[in-house]
């Protein structure tokens, strides 16, 4: 590892790269990790050196403005065959979950959803939006980030015409504005 390189920084890119989830702006990294841009970019470089060895299952892909962890080419097969059989099956129980955070409060941030469920839900969410259960646009709101929304055919699947006719919204709906707020302001 280069002597300039902070061991502890390099994890926290890492960390944050996985987290997000989706491609991330350099600038935005930057400021997430207080490094300036020379010291961002000796960080990526330094983490696609470490990811190119035979015994990892990620890469770092790179552009000049975004960084983005991603699976390596040499396991499409593997990854393939686990997405297809996922589609396949019933929902799982954190599918469920998470769609139900969507359906109730969407639109919704994936930043908001993982911190209702704590746990990342970008897989979750691919699976719900290849299934054709939620949809993604983009934030009017933010030109960086995305908003998450139960799609029409999920509507008629449950055969509701709005979030109003599911069971209990409003209640549910107070809850979470109740612990929204009790966590802004503890």
């Amino acid at each position: 590892m280069p002597e300039n390189t902070d061991p502890h920084k390099l994890a926290e890119l890492e960390a944050l790269l996985f987290i997000h989830g989706e491609p991330l702006p350099l600038a935005k990294a930057g400021r997430m990790l207080g490094v300036p841009e020379e010291e961002l970019a000796a960080l990526a470089s330094e983490l696609a050196g470490n990811l190119e060895s035979a015994d990892r299952g990620l890469a770092l892909l790179r552009d000049s403005e975004k960084l983005q962890l991603v699976t390596k080419p040499a396991f499409h097969k593997l990854l393939e065959s686990f997405v297809r059989g996922e589609l396949s099956e019933d929902l799982t129980p954190a599918s469920l979950e998470t769609m139900s955070i969507i359906a109730y409060f969407g639109p919704i941030s994936r930043s908001r959803i993982e911190y209702q469920r704590g746990v990342n839900s970008s897989f979750i969410l691919r699976n719900l939006i290849l299934r054709g259960l939620v949809e993604r646009f983009q934030d009017p709101e933010s030109a960086h980030s995305f908003l998450y929304r139960p799609t029409f055919d999920f509507w008629k699947h449950l055969g509701v015409s709005r979030p109003g006719d599911l069971p209990e919204f409003e209640k549910f709906k107070g809850l979470l504005l109740q612990f929204e707020s009790a966590d802004s302001n503890p």
